[in-house]
């Protein structure tokens, strides 16, 4: 005992000598691990950079480092109308694009009734350039093929009022930006040669011209008449267009680039090669159909069957006609003619179908609509799933067409209170950043509202339901709740409609109202019950009260 007991004490020192080195070995085990891990990512990061310092992804970062040149942009542009008008792919994207946006309209309203008028007045006046249907849907197709879209309002400064005028896309060769805030633009610079008729001659004079067109929105303190900038090439100042400010809409590109980018841009290549790839597939089938039938005859025979393939083919003795088809050949017996097999060529234009769906999806759309072919995949489900990306990204579009409105009506509105004889009375005062902030007389509401329809087809009847299960609640404005029935049951003159509906200070007045209980709503809100007398031409006469007398049965067919 005494010696197992000895044994056992000397043992302890070496048994805890030998823990604390395998639990170092385990730790040192451990780190040698984590340093292999770490250099194992440090070669796999150091062979990714590799492969991007190949030559081909640093032309790639090198362009895309800086924006394109505005002479490449030129190219670009040229490039994405020919084929918008030549290539059956891109004019039918960008036709469906349109259609997505603007098919349906849009309705343009503002709240107060001062207002709206000034708004409904300017858009009558510029449905040719700007509101309008066809007009909405060429500004849509300009983004396109050009990407960019400048819109600008010539202004009066008595009246106030306001022309809208796209200015075109070649002729605006730079914008000057805030040096200290890239994304607040101040000037788009235009050249452009102007031609005017001399009226001794008759002959065309071209003249060149330069104007800066200041930005919508930015109207400092200090307006120069003129500008001059050396590093565009200026030796003469160039007039400042103070009374036609613009508006750019600007689609595709980077973050901090001047210039948009077209939306047929990324579909151009595939588009040209789906086309290269159907004229390969024509021809073929084309070459298949040059040699329909194979003869076998002998040698010495085959000068007679030359003769005979060259005759003549024979004709019909009804009708007359040479018999191209479905005629009869007369060979010898040691003479065979077999059609030329074609299950060995392949003659599947289906192949070319992802070509077309990279088309599809540089310009957003199903590949199914591009095509107008439902093809293999075309089930009506997969048809609306593929749909609903689609309505997501043109939903986007809607919204930088709502954005570019926006900013133009409150440009429209400012300008017919800051005009002399403009049509709106209130004052224009400058918050702390520079905006002109613009208060209209009585607090009246300068607010804008734009409604897109949706682009679901939802059923009519549906639509309606919801709209009165929406007035039951009491939350909704009565003159709301008529707008959104109206516009559910694809009424066009909506505003004309609404305008029946309300009284001269904008309330809304049901329109089976009793000229009584419409004296009486006047009198309680204080004001003049005479005035709905004046407008009905007095007070009814006794001829009039006898006409709405109860008419017998029957008198009226009599």
């Amino acid at each position: 005992m005494a010696f197992a007991q000895l044994l056992r004490e000397a043992a302890s020192p070496l048994r805890e000598r030998v823990y604390r080195w395998t639990g170092r070995t385990e730790l040192a085990e451990q780190v040698r691990r984590e340093r292999d891990t770490r250099q194992l990512l440090a070669e796999s990061i150091a062979e990714l950079e590799a492969r991007m310092a190949e030559p081909g992804w640093q032309r790639l970062t090198a362009l895309a480092e800086q924006e394109f040149t505005r002479e490449g942009l030129r190219v670009i542009t040229a490039v994405c109308r020919v084929m918008a008008i030549k290539n059956p792919l891109i004019k039918r994207g960008l036709g469906l694009r349109q259609a997505y946006v603007w098919g349906a309209g849009v309705e343009i309203s503002a709240r107060a009734p001062d207002v709206n008028r000034v708004i409904q007045q300017f858009n009558d006046a510029n449905e040719n350039t700007l509101t309008g249907g066809p007009a909405s849907e060429e500004l849509e197709r300009a983004l396109g093929t050009d990407g960019n879209v400048f819109i600008a309002c010539f202004t009066s400064p008595r009246t106030g009022r306001v022309k809208a005028r796209t200015l075109p896309w070649d002729e605006i060769t730079s914008v000057i930006r805030n040096p200290e805030d890239n994304s607040e633009p101040w000037y788009y610079r235009r050249d452009w040669w102007e031609e005017r008729i001399d009226p001794a001659s008759g002959g065309v004079i071209e003249t060149r011209r330069t104007a800066y067109y200041p930005a919508l929105g930015y109207r400092p303190t200090r307006r120069p008449k003129a500008l001059v900038y050396p590093r565009f090439g200026d030796t003469q100042p160039a007039e400042v267009m103070w009374d036609a400010p613009v508006y750019h809409v600007r689609v595709g590109g980077h973050l901090h680039w001047k210039w948009g980018v077209p939306d047929a841009y990324a579909a151009i290549d595939w588009a040209q090669a789906y086309r290269v790839f159907l004229e390969d597939w024509a021809r073929l089938v084309k070459a298949l159909s040059r040699f329909a039938w194979r003869l076998t005859s002998p040698g010495s025979k085959q000068t007679a069957a030359k003769a005979r393939l060259a005759a003549a083919p024979s004709t019909d003795p009804v009708t007359g006609e040479a018999r191209h088809s479905g005629a009869t050949a007369m060979l010898t017996p040691n003479m065979q003619l077999e059609a030329i097999p074609k299950s060995g060529a392949t003659i599947d234009s289906e192949s070319g179908r992802p070509l077309a769906a990279m088309v599809a999806a540089a310009l957003d759309l199903p590949v199914t609509m591009l095509l107008g072919d439902p093809g293999v995949t075309g089930a009506r489900a997969t048809a609306e799933t593929l749909d609903t990306p689609t309505e997501r990204a043109m939903e986007l579009r809607r919204g930088v067409w709502t954005q570019a409105r926006r900013a133009i009506y409150a440009y429209v509105i400012a300008e017919a209170v800051r005009a002399v004889d403009g049509p709106l009375d209130g004052t224009i005062t400058t918050d702390p950043d520079g905006r002109e902030v613009v208060t209209l007389a009585g607090g009246a509401d300068d607010t804008i509202d734009i409604s897109w329809p949706d682009l679901d087809d939802i059923d009519v009847e549906t639509t309606v339901k919801a709209i009165v299960a929406a007035d039951q609640t009491t939350y909704l404005p009565p003159l709301v709740v008529a707008r959104l029935l109206l516009e559910a049951l694809g009424v066009t003159d909506v505003d004309q409609i609404l305008d029946t509906l309300t009284d001269e200070a904008g309330e809304f007045v049901p329109p089976r109202d009793t000229v009584g209980q419409t004296l009486a709503d006047r009198f309680r809100r204080g004001e003049d019950p005479a005035a709905v007398l004046d407008q009905r031409g007095g007070p009814p006469t006794q001829d009039e009260e006898d006409d709405e007398e109860e008419v017998p049965a029957g008198a009226g067919d009599r």
